[in-house]
């Protein structure tokens, strides 16, 4: 997860900074040392790590905070606000021209993630609306027009092509004529890139530039290179004029530097991150949520969001009327669970959740194949079985064992946690008055 170990390490200084009570100057140098180590081990820009600590510390050494009533707390906002401010301030949003169609061109290095991020780019324009393009002007790597031909499938986005030209300008020209002549308001350009920069590639963008007239053009970086994106996205912008960055892949990346870094940096606002494989990991940026995330704050607000993108509303209802009929079977459980495995891997979700980032659970405490044994088991079932399932007598079992590859323990296991389910199911909706339930959920080992 991305940021995680400069998490833990933010979230250990700041616990024992509480822990004293009241606080001295020395008190706050001695923490503020402890955060430049973590963020330079987060792989932060060590002029960034210099300026933020000189600023938070400034600020945390003054008569107000150490003699507050709360120090810790006070240092704390501190440093969030500065993080806040270092992640560029407020969400900065693709802006649309007043004349359609909307020209946002991408660019980066070979490998950064373009071509799937102008996939779930257009997934996320469509669900705010708008009837988005994809334009194909990658003619020199093998496969990719295909690529993204296959992605455009995939997220059911029209995807311009063209086999008779191998010049990107001349493509993006007839991509953007093309949109205006069959009410696309919104052309999504994937460009080709380079394993490294060169004035051909950068003189390829210029033109395109120059004749599409882009009115957003984002750069796509790895957040796996750490300090290589910085330096990449300086390079574009001095040779190109940026709009934006996109930091993709930092699922993959537990220090972050690089987010913190490029805005910082170049004074381009981070505009997307992308946390993963599926189309609603592609999240807008928000500095402030994202602070909150490193802080072990949480950020219910985009875990909310995310569950509005993938809950069904008529299924939510339908389930709520079960549960208050008690009426949940393991049909209507293995349909939640398959709408909850679509917000992200549940370690992401956990960190979303104020203060769930300080429970130390083990690999054997949170595994996601657990979710996986579920699914296979319920389906084992038969649909009678799984609507009735106090019918599941030994003989029933052991078939569904074998169909599931699971043993009878585990499948006992889950029709007991199941029915620990119902009862505090039935507490919460007021059917069962006065009784304590517990929840183990099926996906966590007991």
């Amino acid at each position: 997860m991305a940021f995680e170990n400069l998490s833990s390490k933010l979230q250990e200084i700041f616990k024992q900074l509480r822990s004293k009570g009241k606080l001295t100057e020395k008190d706050v140098q001695a923490a503020m040392r402890e955060v430049r180590l973590a963020l330079l081990e987060a792989d932060v820009n060590f002029k960034i790590v210099k300026s933020f600590i000189a600023a938070v510390t400034e600020k945390a050494v003054g008569y107000d905070v150490l003699e507050g009533l709360n120090p810790a707390q006070q240092v704390i906002k501190i440093v969030n606000d500065e993080l806040i401010a270092l992640l560029g301030g407020a969400q900065s949003k693709l802006t649309f021209s007043p004349k359609p169609p909307t020209v946002i061109m991408s660019a980066g290095l070979q490998g950064a993630g373009k071509t799937t991020f102008c996939g779930k780019l257009g997934v996320s324009l469509r669900r705010q609306g708008r009837k988005p393009l994809l334009a194909a002007c990658d003619v020199y790597r093998p496969a990719a027009v295909k690529q993204l031909q296959i992605v455009g499938n995939n997220f059911q986005i029209p995807v311009f092509a063209r086999e008779d030209s191998d010049n990107p300008v001349s493509i993006a020209k007839s991509a953007v004529d093309y949109a205006l002549a069959n009410g696309f308001d919104t052309v999504v350009i994937d460009t080709a890139g380079r394993l490294h920069i060169n004035e051909e590639l950068m003189r390829e963008l210029r033109d395109i530039k120059a004749t599409v007239r882009p009115q957003e053009i984002l750069l796509v970086v790895d957040a796996m290179t750490g300090q290589d994106a910085v330096n990449v996205a300086e390079a574009f912008d001095a040779q190109l004029g940026i709009d934006g960055v996109v930091v993709t892949k930092l699922d993959g990346d537990t220090r972050g530097g690089a987010a913190l870094s490029v805005r910082a940096v170049t004074g381009k606002p981070i505009k997307y991150i992308g946390v993963g494989e599926k189309t609603e990991d592609l999240e807008p940026f928000y500095p402030d949520r994202m602070a909150s995330r490193i802080l072990g704050m949480g950020d219910v607000l985009s875990l909310i969001e995310k569950a509005q993108q993938n809950f069904d509303d008529n299924q939510a209802r339908e389930l709520e009327k079960k549960m208050l009929r008690n009426d949940f079977s393991l049909q209507d459980f293995l349909t939640q669970m398959r709408q909850v495995k679509k917000l992200g891997p549940l370690k992401n979700m956990l960190g979303m959740i104020p203060g769930m980032q300080n429970l130390k659970l083990d690999e054997d405490q949170l595994d996601e194949k657990q979710l996986d044994y579920v699914e296979a088991m319920i389906l084992s079932m038969t649909p009678f079985e799984r609507e009735n399932p106090s019918v599941l007598n030994s003989s029933r079992k052991r078939r569904v064992a074998r169909g599931s590859g699971r043993s009878i323990q585990e499948v006992n296991r889950l029709l007991k946690q199941f029915e620990e389910m119902k009862r505090l199911m039935q507490q919460f909706s007021g059917i069962s008055k006065g009784r304590r339930g517990k929840l183990n959920l099926p996906f966590f080992k007991n």
